[in-house]
């Protein structure tokens, strides 16, 4: 009987992350509360807050209304936040904070990553405060090799013109040597349908280092 040779693992030129659940911890039911109060929301209504929240973000994220516009129909109990007020300065700015806390574990990936010579994009959908609360990052100015957000971008991942312009960004290589990392499932088959390989993160990061660094050219020290 003939034993085949293993297969070498396929080339991996880039790999293409999503913050939030992947890199970015989701935000907990305490901060919730504090932004929901914020806005004028009794506690006994922050899942109704949130409900509100994820309907009127999208466009948001995608940049096509200001932080004003967003949070103007979220406002409860005669509230008022125009433009340059202390009140909408305090619901972006906590809005912002509730989204910077990262998960350790997956940082260290990302660094076992950068340090194995594997570039990384951060694909994100991001309204403009938090794209640029992330860019000055430490952790993402020192890792990422460049960054793509939807409110720059204009458009929202799973549209294919935001992996599209991931991989312009990472110069153009072959979908099928990249990796792209999501938390959400209906984003990595938006990715598969262009052809490139994915990883379904579902908070596990020690199989999340096996699949990129097992793919870490031989000679190459990963630390």
């Amino acid at each position: 009987m003939t034993r085949l040779a293993a297969r070498p693992a396929p080339k991996l030129d880039v790999l293409i992350w999503d913050y939030n659940g992947v890199i970015g911890l989701q935000p907990d039911q305490q901060m919730w509360t504090r932004l929901a109060a914020l806005a004028g929301w009794p506690a006994d209504q922050t899942a109704d807050f949130e409900t509100e929240f994820w309907a009127r973000r999208a466009p948001y994220d995608a940049g096509e209304i200001t932080t004003h516009a967003f949070w103007s129909g979220l406002l409860r109990g005669q509230l008022t936040a125009p433009q340059g007020s202390p009140l909408l300065e305090a619901l972006r700015r906590t809005d912002t904070e509730m989204w910077t806390q990262t998960d350790p574990a997956v940082v260290d990936v990302l660094q076992a990553a950068h340090a194995a010579g594997l570039p990384a994009i951060l694909l994100s959908n991001a309204p403009h405060p938090l794209a640029d609360a992330l860019d000055r990052a430490p952790w993402c100015s020192t890792l990422m090799w460049k960054t793509l957000y939807s409110a720059r971008l204009g458009v929202n991942k799973p549209d294919p013109r935001a992996y599209e312009a991931a991989l312009v960004a990472a110069g153009s290589p072959h979908p099928a040597n990249t990796i792209f990392i999501d938390n959400m499932r209906e984003n990595c088959q938006a990715a598969e349908r262009l052809g490139m390989r994915t990883h379904h993160f579902d908070g596990d990061s020690q199989a999340l280092a096996s699949r990129i660094l097992q793919r870490v050219p031989a000679g190459v020290q990963a630390t």
